[in-house]
């Protein structure tokens, strides 16, 4: 089956960088687009960023544009989040998606 694990979250200082990974199995990783979304505590789950299935496009929430970047390894069916100059409105459980499919998410906090 459709299984996506996420790793890599943690606490940061504002400002701060995190790194956050994806490893999906049970689906042709290669030939599909992926996503991280996000939920805050008392919010609606957001989109955050989007690549297609060869890399070559990426796709940014405006919020997040310029100081995330996405990206992918079709060998190792990977999928990561580079997140720089993290906010504390960046605070949320982050998660890998692949269409209506999330994994277990991973908390990130920003914080000082």
């Amino acid at each position: 089956q459709v299984q996506l694990v996420e790793s890599g979250g943690g606490l940061a200082q504002p400002g701060g960088s995190l790194s956050l990974s994806c490893a999906a199995s049970g689906f042709p990783f290669s030939i599909h687009a992926m996503q991280w979304v996000r939920q805050a505590p008392g919010k609606e789950r957001e989109w955050v960023t989007t690549i297609n299935s060869s890399g070559a496009g990426k796709y940014y929430h405006d919020s997040v544009k310029g100081r995330f970047t996405i990206s992918r390894d079709n060998a190792e069916n990977m999928v990561f989040l580079q997140m720089n100059s993290l906010k504390p409105e960046d605070t949320a459980v982050y998660y890998c998606a692949y269409g209506d499919v999330r994994g277990q998410g991973t908390q990130v906090t920003v914080s000082s």
